[in-house]
């Protein structure tokens, strides 16, 4: 039986969900030996491969604040080359990224102004103004994305 997305709450849920993510892959959720093994699975959940990829590429290619856009527009096409996204996933990937940049800082502000934790410490402990000036970055740089995903 498929799950149903409705039974789900999910944090920062993407429209029209059709496949079961993880919803948080990242750099600090993969332990890497013999093995490499993704955790914190507790945001697994309805989603989309454009919203996953979305938060995937933008932290796996580090692209931060303070980050040269040349240089994280390189890593960004290494780990899209990796996954072998398809040209249509390319194209809607840069504005993806904006999108779930912002979706993650609003979490961490909206759960602050509220009191729901774990996310409101988060924001006040550094990953506020950590997501604020990645979201800034990824939108003030989305056409060195869209580049660098496009080209051949």
């Amino acid at each position: 039986m498929i799950p149903d997305p409705d039974d789900w709450t999910m944090l920062l849920p993407a429209e029209n969900p059709n496949l079961m993510c993880h919803n948080d892959l990242a750099p600090w959720n993969l332990i890497m030996g013999d093995r490499w093994v993704f955790i914190d699975w507790d945001g697994a959940g309805p989603s989309t491969r454009l919203w996953d990829l979305a938060y995937a590429a933008q932290s796996f290619g580090m692209l931060f604040d303070g980050q040269p856009a040349e240089e994280a527009a390189w890593r960004l096409r290494a780990v899209v080359d990796g996954y072998g996204a398809d040209h249509a996933l390319r194209k809607a990937l840069p504005a993806a990224m904006a999108q779930r940049t912002a979706a993650m800082f609003n979490l961490l502000r909206s759960s602050y102004e509220t009191g729901f934790q774990p996310w409101a410490d988060m924001y006040v402990n550094g990953h506020g103004e950590h997501w604020h000036a990645a979201a800034q970055y990824v939108v003030r740089n989305q056409e060195a994305w869209e580049q660098a995903l496009v080209q051949q």
